[in-house]
């Protein structure tokens, strides 16, 4: 039976729904034997994790996924095996908190003046109920209020680019991300690399960049994504000398493509990125 492992998990710290006990035991549930809790740029529920995980026998990895920029576009840098209190990390996450609370204000001011929302604004309750509030927080009080029938309906009407709510971010760069991971003495992953709305030659800079850069891998097997993406990413990753990490991206149960452990055996030819881990 192939050992479940999973490098990309989410819990209510940031924009999941779970806490962190609620995830080790659905990891369990499913025999997962490592399992890392990456939200976005918090460390919050890593000790929490870290004690279920020990009581139920996996291996736990302390990570984050962290918020940044290249080229204009958004790009998360998942970091693995890192020291929470390390001052780097802490500044950078300190920074990308500030950021978050002013963009989902300014959300707020423009929802505000929405005729279709009738002076609505989530970014009030938002602000006050999440540590790290996230525009799928935003998206989750619209679809409360019946403003939307799902998260991804608010996105599509309210939040994405070119509707009434938009607020674009200046996130800080891939480079400084990379380098607040390294000097907590952990690994940075290229997150989903798939997703990003980048050609193919694009794509292939990215890694290169981040490879440059002092990243070590790149996720190469993840939840929902195609035969093709997973064979373009192990392409990828090994023109670029990236070691393969693989993840759910678990958010919620209300995902069902997304369960905690859920990803595809490693293409050959792929460095596992669970080999340059440190031992437990």
């Amino acid at each position: 039976m192939q050992r479940l492992i999973d490098l990309h998990t989410h819990t209510h710290h940031s924009d999941g729904v779970l806490s962190p006990s609620e995830l080790v035991a659905r990891a369990a549930a499913r025999q997962v034997a490592v399992l890392a809790l990456t939200d976005h740029d918090t460390m919050a529920g890593c000790d929490a994790a870290a004690a279920d995980c020990r009581a139920a026998g996996i291996r736990f990895v302390p990570g984050a996924e962290l918020t940044a920029g290249w080229r204009g576009q958004e790009i998360h840098v998942v970091g693995l095996a890192l020291q929470a209190g390390e001052t780097t990390l802490r500044t950078y996450l300190d920074d990308v908190l500030s950021r978050r609370r002013r963009r989902i204000a300014a959300i707020g001011e423009k929802l505000r003046t929405e005729r279709t929302l009738d002076g609505f604004d989530p970014s009030a309750a938002v602000l006050a109920g999440s540590a790290m509030p996230t525009r799928m927080h935003i998206a989750r009080e619209l679809v409360c209020a019946g403003h939307a029938a799902t998260t991804q309906a608010a996105f599509d009407r309210y939040l994405a680019r070119r509707t009434p709510g938009y607020v674009p971010q200046e996130w800080p760069t891939v480079e400084s991300a990379v380098a607040a991971i390294n000097a907590a003495g952990g690994l940075a992953v290229l997150a989903h690399p798939h997703r990003y709305k980048l050609s193919n030659g694009a794509l292939r800079e990215l890694c290169d960049h981040f490879s440059a850069v002092g990243g070590a891998g790149m996720e190469v097997s993840i939840a929902g994504q195609s035969p093709n993406d997973l064979s373009r990413l192990a392409r990828l990753a090994r023109l670029t000398g990236l070691a393969g990490s693989v993840g759910s991206d678990f958010h919620e149960p209300g995902m069902p493509w997304r369960p905690v452990g859920r990803s595809d055996k490693l293409p050959d030819g792929v460095e596992p990125l669970l080999d340059r881990l440190p031992p437990p």
